[in-house]
């Protein structure tokens, strides 16, 4: 006899520690739903997941994917996604590096900039509530911290590994 399914909303939360991923992951694309609303009411044509390399290349005259990929601790593959949708929308641009002929270095263009700034007010306002949101929630941030740490002293796959060895 098999179990009846929870309703799916709630079967994540009732598998505990064991869906921190899905979890994690379900949060993030609410929050990335809700960015891209706020994005679409403003009327700017700017994905949710272009911030950290807008928002460094606003900052830095010129990175590379690696530059990009280690300060935002993805993969490269990631930025070169990211790189490729941001090229398309015409929002960076890239040169040869004179030391490094295979090494490109993005920078915002002109369209880029002017897009960052009409994009400050929304911003903040977001990162005001990213902060409300973390003080209500008991400083969430220090456990997704915690959580960081734990990975990095070892992996999820290595302790996955170690019980099935």
């Amino acid at each position: 006899m098999t179990e009846p399914l929870p309703p799916p909303s709630d079967f994540s939360k009732g598998s505990g520690a064991a869906a921190i991923g899905a979890r994690l992951r379900r949060l993030s694309e609410r929050i990335d739903r809700d960015a891209a609303r706020l994005y679409q009411e403003s009327g700017e044509a700017f994905e949710q997941r272009w911030y950290g390399v807008v928002q460094l290349l606003s900052r830095q005259d010129a990175l590379s994917v690696g530059d990009l990929s280690a300060a935002l601790g993805v993969s490269h593959a990631s930025i070169s996604q990211i790189r490729d949708g941001l090229a398309k929308a015409g929002l960076i641009a890239w040169e040869i590096d004179a030391r490094n002929a295979r090494l490109r270095r993005l920078r915002l263009t002109p369209k880029g900039r002017d897009l960052a700034a009409r994009l400050a007010p929304l911003w903040a306002a977001l990162n005001a509530a990213a902060i409300e949101l973390n003080d209500e929630a008991a400083n969430a941030l220090a456990a997704i911290e915690r959580l960081e740490a734990a990975l990095a002293g070892t992996s999820l796959y290595d302790r996955v590994r170690a019980r099935l060895d």
